[in-house]
C-alpha cells in the first residue's frame, strides 16, 4: 500500500483539485484509493460529498476530527476504518465502468484547526527524554493508524490532503507518508515556499528519528518527495506563459524533482466539478479543451505511477 502526502505551504495552489482528480483516475484503472482529507478547509470532502449530506451524517462523529479528538482526549485511538465513507456519486460511475476500482474517504472538518492545541498538550514530560516520548507517540499516531489499516483493507493508496501549514496534523500526515506531492502554482509566492517545505521535512525526519532511537521500537522515516506538479498553468503556442516558465526553471534550480506534465488552468472546467461530486477526468468530454485537460490529467498520473 502506497502512502502519499500530499501539501504545499501555499493555499489556493490547486492541491485539492490534483488529489481528487489522482484519486480518481487510479481508480479508474482499477485501484482501491482511501482519501484522508486532514485541511480544516474541507475542500477534498465536499468534492465527494454534498455539505448538506456531511452536516447531517458525518460531521458528528464520522470525520478525522473525531479520530483525533479521541488522541486529544487521552484515549486509545480507534481504527481509521471507523471512519471511513464511501461517496455515492463517485463510486456509482466506477461500479459502472466494472474496472474494480474504488474511492473511500475519510472526511474533515471545520474544527480540525483547534486539534492543534489539543494535542499540544500532551507534548509536555516530566523530563527531555519523557518529552522526546511523548513527542513520537503523538507525532506517530497516524502512521500507527494507517499502518494498522494496511493489514485489514485491500487499499492499494492512501493519499492525503494536507493543509497548507507544518502543525502537528500535517506532521502526523508526514511521518506516516511514503511519499510526498507538491502541487504548486508557479509564481513567486508558491515557489517561495517549496524550498522552505523542503527543509521543514528534511528537519522533522531528522528530529523524529533522533527521538525514535531513544524509544527503540520506533522505526525511522524517511518520506520521499516525489515531486513538484505545477498547476494553474497559462497555455500559450503550446507552453506556459514566459513568466510562469521562470518559477517552473526556478523551482528546478532548488534541485527538486519536477513533473513534465502540468494541470492547466481552466477555471469553468475545475471549478464546476465539485458541485456534480465528480472530478474531471470522470467527466463525459464538454468540448475539445476538456479532452486536453482530461489528457493532460492522465499523462500526470502515468508520470505518477512510473515514480511509485
Amino acid at each position: 500500500m502506497e502512502i502519499i502526502a500530499v501539501i504545499n505551504y501555499k493555499g489556493g495552489v490547486g492541491k485539492t483539485t490534483v488529489t481528487a482528480n489522482l484519486a480518481a483516475e487510479l481508480a479508474y484503472r482499477g485501484k482501491k484509493v482511501l482519501l484522508i482529507d486532514t485541511d480544516a478547509q474541507a475542500s477534498l470532502t465536499f468534492s465527494f460529498v454534498t455539505p448538506d449530506k456531511w452536516d447531517t451524517d458525518y460531521k458528528t462523529s464520522l470525520t478525522i476530527k473525531s479520530w483525533f479528538d479521541a488522541i486529544g482526549e487521552g484515549k486509545e485511538s480507534p481504527p481509521l476504518t471507523d471512519f471511513v465513507i464511501t461517496p455515492t456519486n463517485v463510486n456509482n460511475f466506477l461500479t459502472s465502468q466494472k474496472r474494480g476500482g474504488r474511492i473511500d474517504l475519510i472526511c474533515s472538518h471545520l474544527g480540525l484547526i483547534n486539534v492543534d492545541l489539543e494535542l499540544a498538550t500532551l507534548l509536555g514530560g516530566v523530563n527531555l527524554q519523557q518529552a522526546k516520548r511523548n513527542y513520537i507517540k503523538v507525532h506517530g499516531k497516524l502512521r500507527e493508524a494507517i499502518a494498522s489499516l494496511a493489514n485489514s483493507t485491500d487499499y492499494d493508496i492512501v493519499l492525503m490532503d494536507c493543509p497548507p501549514n507544518f502543525n502537528i496534523v500535517t506532521k502526523n500526515a508526514i511521518v506516516a507518508s511514503e511519499k510526498i506531492l507538491i502541487p504548486a502554482k508557479p509564481d513567486f509566492l508558491s515557489t517561495l515556499g517549496i524550498d522552505y517545505l523542503h527543509r521543514s521535512v528534511n528537519e522533522l525526519v531528522k528530529e523524529f528519528n533522533e527521538y525514535a532511537e531513544l524509544d527503540g521500537e520506533t522505526k525511522n522515516i524517511s518520506p520521499k518527495i516525489l515531486g513538484v506538479i505545477f498547476t494553474m498553468i497559462q497555455i500559450t503556442s503550446g507552453q506556459p506563459i514566459s513568466a510562469q516558465r521562470q518559477f517552473i526553471a526556478q523551482t528546478k534550480r532548488l534541485g527538486v524533482a519536477t513533473f513534465t506534465t502540468n494541470f492547466r488552468e481552466n477555471k469553468t472546467i475545475f471549478a464546476d466539478a465539485p458541485q456534480n461530486l465528480m472530478p474531471v477526468v470522470l467527466n463525459h468530454y464538454s468540448n475539445s479543451t476538456h479532452s486536453e485537460v482530461v489528457n493532460e490529467i492522465e499523462s500526470f498520473v502515468d508520470e505518477f505511477e512510473s515514480l511509485l
